[in-house]
Protein backbone atom coordinates (compact mmCIF):
# COMPACT_ATOMS: atom_id res chain seq x y z
CA UNK A 1 0.00 0.00 0.00
CA UNK A 2 1.03 3.60 -0.57
CA UNK A 3 1.27 6.00 2.35
CA UNK A 4 1.15 9.48 0.87
CA UNK A 5 2.45 12.81 2.18
CA UNK A 6 2.01 16.02 0.17
CA UNK A 7 4.42 18.76 1.22
CA UNK A 8 4.93 22.42 0.28
CA UNK A 9 8.47 23.80 0.45
CA UNK A 10 9.55 27.39 1.16
CA UNK A 11 6.91 28.18 3.82
CA UNK A 12 7.91 31.58 5.20
CA UNK A 13 9.67 32.81 2.06
CA UNK A 14 6.97 35.41 1.34
CA UNK A 15 3.38 36.11 2.26
CA UNK A 16 2.35 35.14 -1.26
CA UNK A 17 3.88 31.70 -0.75
CA UNK A 18 2.32 31.43 2.71
CA UNK A 19 -1.12 32.26 1.35
CA UNK A 20 -0.78 29.59 -1.32
CA UNK A 21 0.25 26.99 1.22
CA UNK A 22 -2.63 27.84 3.52
CA UNK A 23 -5.12 27.60 0.66
CA UNK A 24 -3.62 24.30 -0.55
CA UNK A 25 -4.19 22.86 2.92
CA UNK A 26 -7.61 24.37 3.65
CA UNK A 27 -9.12 23.71 0.23
CA UNK A 28 -6.94 20.93 -1.12
CA UNK A 29 -4.87 17.88 -0.33
CA UNK A 30 -1.70 19.44 1.11
CA UNK A 31 -0.72 17.73 4.37
CA UNK A 32 2.65 19.27 5.30
CA UNK A 33 4.85 22.33 4.89
CA UNK A 34 8.57 22.97 5.34
CA UNK A 35 9.43 26.25 7.08
CA UNK A 36 12.36 28.55 6.15
CA UNK A 37 13.39 30.09 9.47
CA UNK A 38 15.28 32.97 7.84
CA UNK A 39 12.48 33.76 5.41
CA UNK A 40 11.14 37.29 5.16
CA UNK A 41 7.62 36.12 6.06
CA UNK A 42 8.44 33.47 8.68
CA UNK A 43 6.39 35.21 11.40
CA UNK A 44 3.36 35.25 9.09
CA UNK A 45 3.90 31.56 8.30
CA UNK A 46 4.07 30.61 11.97
CA UNK A 47 0.89 32.55 12.71
CA UNK A 48 -0.93 30.79 9.87
CA UNK A 49 0.36 27.38 10.98
CA UNK A 50 -0.97 27.91 14.49
CA UNK A 51 -4.45 28.29 12.99
CA UNK A 52 -4.01 25.10 10.93
CA UNK A 53 -3.69 22.39 13.60
CA UNK A 54 -3.66 19.53 11.08
CA UNK A 55 -0.90 21.00 8.91
CA UNK A 56 2.30 19.18 9.81
CA UNK A 57 5.23 21.59 9.77
CA UNK A 58 8.93 20.81 9.54
CA UNK A 59 12.21 22.66 9.05
CA UNK A 60 13.32 23.62 5.53
CA UNK A 61 17.03 23.98 6.26
CA UNK A 62 18.63 26.77 4.23
CA UNK A 63 22.38 26.64 3.59
CA UNK A 64 22.29 27.77 -0.05
CA UNK A 65 20.60 30.62 -1.97
CA UNK A 66 18.72 32.10 0.95
CA UNK A 67 18.92 34.07 4.17
CA UNK A 68 20.53 32.68 7.33
CA UNK A 69 19.09 33.00 10.82
CA UNK A 70 22.30 34.30 12.40
CA UNK A 71 23.60 37.80 11.62
CA UNK A 72 26.15 37.81 8.77
CA UNK A 73 28.96 38.92 11.06
CA UNK A 74 28.53 35.72 13.07
CA UNK A 75 29.02 33.49 10.00
CA UNK A 76 31.18 35.55 7.57
CA UNK A 77 32.61 32.44 5.87
CA UNK A 78 29.13 31.29 4.83
CA UNK A 79 27.49 34.37 3.33
CA UNK A 80 28.03 36.79 0.45
CA UNK A 81 28.06 40.59 0.45
CA UNK A 82 24.27 40.64 0.75
CA UNK A 83 24.42 38.51 3.89
CA UNK A 84 22.86 35.53 2.11
CA UNK A 85 24.07 32.04 1.33
CA UNK A 86 25.41 32.07 -2.26
CA UNK A 87 23.84 30.10 -5.10
CA UNK A 88 27.00 28.33 -6.35
CA UNK A 89 26.29 24.77 -5.25
CA UNK A 90 29.62 23.27 -6.33
CA UNK A 91 31.73 25.94 -4.64
CA UNK A 92 29.65 25.78 -1.47
CA UNK A 93 29.88 22.02 -1.39
CA UNK A 94 33.67 22.09 -1.63
CA UNK A 95 33.95 24.71 1.10
CA UNK A 96 31.63 22.78 3.40
CA UNK A 97 33.68 19.65 2.86
CA UNK A 98 37.27 20.88 3.01
CA UNK A 99 37.42 23.96 5.28
CA UNK A 100 37.17 23.32 9.05
CA UNK A 101 36.33 26.93 9.96
CA UNK A 102 33.49 26.88 7.41
CA UNK A 103 32.14 23.64 8.88
CA UNK A 104 32.20 25.15 12.39
CA UNK A 105 30.17 28.15 11.24
CA UNK A 106 27.85 25.85 9.29
CA UNK A 107 27.15 23.81 12.43
CA UNK A 108 26.43 26.99 14.37
CA UNK A 109 23.94 28.19 11.75
CA UNK A 110 22.21 24.81 11.49
CA UNK A 111 21.80 24.74 15.25
CA UNK A 112 20.39 28.28 15.15
CA UNK A 113 17.79 27.25 12.56
CA UNK A 114 16.63 24.29 14.66
CA UNK A 115 16.55 26.51 17.76
CA UNK A 116 14.52 29.14 15.91
CA UNK A 117 12.01 26.49 14.88
CA UNK A 118 11.77 25.22 18.46
CA UNK A 119 11.11 28.78 19.64
CA UNK A 120 7.96 28.95 17.49
CA UNK A 121 6.25 26.37 19.67
CA UNK A 122 5.31 24.30 16.60
CA UNK A 123 5.86 20.55 16.72
CA UNK A 124 8.81 19.53 14.54
CA UNK A 125 7.31 17.05 12.08
CA UNK A 126 10.28 16.57 9.75
CA UNK A 127 13.32 18.21 8.17
CA UNK A 128 14.48 18.67 4.60
CA UNK A 129 16.54 21.37 2.91
CA UNK A 130 16.54 24.04 0.24
CA UNK A 131 17.94 22.66 -3.03
CA UNK A 132 18.30 19.29 -1.23
CA UNK A 133 21.62 20.41 0.25
CA UNK A 134 21.28 17.86 3.05
CA UNK A 135 22.47 15.29 0.51
CA UNK A 136 25.91 16.84 1.03
CA UNK A 137 27.55 14.46 3.53
CA UNK A 138 28.65 17.23 5.90
CA UNK A 139 25.32 19.08 5.81
CA UNK A 140 23.39 15.83 6.16
CA UNK A 141 25.45 14.65 9.12
CA UNK A 142 25.03 17.99 10.90
CA UNK A 143 21.29 18.10 10.21
CA UNK A 144 20.86 14.61 11.64
CA UNK A 145 23.08 15.09 14.68
CA UNK A 146 21.81 18.53 15.66
CA UNK A 147 18.24 17.74 14.66
CA UNK A 148 18.09 14.78 17.03
CA UNK A 149 18.85 17.16 19.91
CA UNK A 150 15.69 19.07 18.95
CA UNK A 151 13.49 16.00 18.60
CA UNK A 152 13.91 15.34 14.87
CA UNK A 153 12.59 11.91 13.90
CA UNK A 154 11.71 12.13 10.18
CA UNK A 155 13.73 13.35 7.19
CA UNK A 156 13.22 13.55 3.44
CA UNK A 157 15.30 11.35 1.19
CA UNK A 158 14.82 12.81 -2.32
CA UNK A 159 14.83 9.50 -4.18
CA UNK A 160 12.68 9.77 -7.32
CA UNK A 161 12.46 6.36 -9.06
CA UNK A 162 13.52 6.73 -12.68
CA UNK A 163 11.34 3.80 -13.77
CA UNK A 164 8.19 5.48 -12.48
CA UNK A 165 9.12 8.77 -14.12
CA UNK A 166 9.86 6.96 -17.37
CA UNK A 167 6.30 5.61 -17.35
CA UNK A 168 5.20 9.24 -17.02
CA UNK A 169 7.23 10.23 -20.07
CA UNK A 170 10.31 11.62 -18.30
CA UNK A 171 13.66 10.24 -19.46
CA UNK A 172 16.35 9.94 -16.77
CA UNK A 173 18.93 12.71 -16.92
CA UNK A 174 22.63 12.36 -16.03
CA UNK A 175 21.95 14.65 -13.07
CA UNK A 176 19.19 12.37 -11.81
CA UNK A 177 21.49 9.36 -11.95
CA UNK A 178 24.23 11.21 -10.07
CA UNK A 179 21.75 12.38 -7.46
CA UNK A 180 20.67 8.79 -6.84
CA UNK A 181 24.15 8.02 -5.48
CA UNK A 182 23.93 10.91 -3.02
CA UNK A 183 20.48 9.80 -1.87
CA UNK A 184 21.83 6.33 -1.11
CA UNK A 185 24.55 7.88 1.05
CA UNK A 186 22.11 10.07 2.95
CA UNK A 187 19.65 7.21 3.43
CA UNK A 188 22.44 5.22 5.07
CA UNK A 189 23.30 8.18 7.31
CA UNK A 190 19.64 8.65 8.28
CA UNK A 191 19.17 4.95 8.98
CA UNK A 192 22.19 4.92 11.30
CA UNK A 193 20.73 7.96 13.08
CA UNK A 194 17.47 6.07 13.67
CA UNK A 195 15.38 8.38 11.48
CA UNK A 196 12.13 7.60 9.75
CA UNK A 197 12.17 8.45 6.06
CA UNK A 198 10.19 8.13 2.87
CA UNK A 199 10.78 5.34 0.38
CA UNK A 200 10.18 7.59 -2.64
CA UNK A 201 9.83 11.30 -3.46
CA UNK A 202 8.27 12.90 -6.52
CA UNK A 203 8.64 16.51 -7.57
CA UNK A 204 12.30 16.67 -8.55
CA UNK A 205 11.99 16.28 -12.32
CA UNK A 206 8.92 18.55 -12.37
CA UNK A 207 10.13 21.05 -9.76
CA UNK A 208 8.28 24.30 -10.32
CA UNK A 209 5.97 22.72 -12.87
CA UNK A 210 4.18 19.98 -10.94
CA UNK A 211 0.80 20.87 -12.40
CA UNK A 212 -2.56 19.11 -12.41
CA UNK A 213 -1.97 17.11 -15.59
CA UNK A 214 1.35 15.76 -14.32
CA UNK A 215 -0.06 14.94 -10.90
CA UNK A 216 -3.01 13.07 -12.43
CA UNK A 217 -0.60 11.14 -14.63
CA UNK A 218 1.65 10.23 -11.72
CA UNK A 219 -0.92 9.12 -9.14
CA UNK A 220 -1.79 5.75 -10.76
CA UNK A 221 1.93 4.97 -11.11
CA UNK A 222 2.88 5.52 -7.47
CA UNK A 223 4.78 2.57 -6.00
CA UNK A 224 3.98 0.92 -2.70
CA UNK A 225 5.58 2.34 0.42
CA UNK A 226 5.89 5.75 2.07
CA UNK A 227 5.81 8.34 -0.71
CA UNK A 228 6.18 12.11 -0.54
CA UNK A 229 5.09 14.51 -3.26
CA UNK A 230 6.53 17.99 -2.83
CA UNK A 231 5.34 21.25 -4.37
CA UNK A 232 5.97 24.99 -4.47
CA UNK A 233 2.49 26.56 -4.32
CA UNK A 234 1.91 30.30 -4.09
CA UNK A 235 -1.12 32.54 -4.43
CA UNK A 236 0.60 34.69 -7.06
CA UNK A 237 3.96 36.09 -8.04
CA UNK A 238 6.13 38.43 -6.01
CA UNK A 239 9.66 39.86 -5.99
CA UNK A 240 11.17 36.87 -4.20
CA UNK A 241 9.71 34.38 -6.67
CA UNK A 242 10.70 36.51 -9.66
CA UNK A 243 14.27 36.82 -8.39
CA UNK A 244 15.03 33.23 -7.50
CA UNK A 245 12.46 31.10 -9.35
CA UNK A 246 11.43 33.05 -12.44
CA UNK A 247 10.58 29.93 -14.42
CA UNK A 248 8.55 28.23 -11.67
CA UNK A 249 4.78 28.03 -12.09
CA UNK A 250 3.73 28.37 -8.46
CA UNK A 251 0.08 29.11 -9.25
CA UNK A 252 -0.17 25.99 -11.42
CA UNK A 253 1.17 23.89 -8.56
CA UNK A 254 -1.41 25.44 -6.22
CA UNK A 255 -4.12 24.64 -8.77
CA UNK A 256 -3.01 21.00 -8.79
CA UNK A 257 -3.28 20.76 -5.02
CA UNK A 258 -6.82 22.19 -4.89
CA UNK A 259 -8.05 20.40 -8.02
CA UNK A 260 -11.33 18.43 -7.56
CA UNK A 261 -10.09 16.02 -10.23
CA UNK A 262 -7.01 15.25 -8.16
CA UNK A 263 -9.11 14.58 -5.08
CA UNK A 264 -11.39 12.24 -7.05
CA UNK A 265 -8.41 10.39 -8.54
CA UNK A 266 -6.79 9.99 -5.12
CA UNK A 267 -10.03 8.62 -3.69
CA UNK A 268 -10.41 6.17 -6.59
CA UNK A 269 -6.90 4.87 -5.88
CA UNK A 270 -7.58 4.57 -2.13
CA UNK A 271 -4.98 7.22 -1.39
CA UNK A 272 -7.56 8.86 0.87
CA UNK A 273 -6.81 12.59 0.74
CA UNK A 274 -7.91 14.50 3.82
CA UNK A 275 -11.10 16.53 3.66
CA UNK A 276 -10.61 20.27 3.01
CA UNK A 277 -9.38 22.15 6.07
CA UNK A 278 -8.79 19.01 8.12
Amino acid sequence: MTSLVLTADDFGMSETVNAGIERAHRQGVLTSASLMMGGAAVADAVARAKHLPNLRVGLHLVVIEGPPVLPPQAIPALVNGEGWFPSDQLRLGLRYFFLPHVRRQLATEIRAQFAAFAATGLALDHADSHKHMHLHPIVGALMLRIGREFGLRTVRVPHEPVAVMARCGVAPSPGARAMAAWTRLFRAQARRAGMQMNDNVFGLAWSGGFDEARLLRLLPELPDGRTELYFHPAAGRDAQIDRFMPAYRHEDELAALISPAVRVKMASLNLMPPPPGS
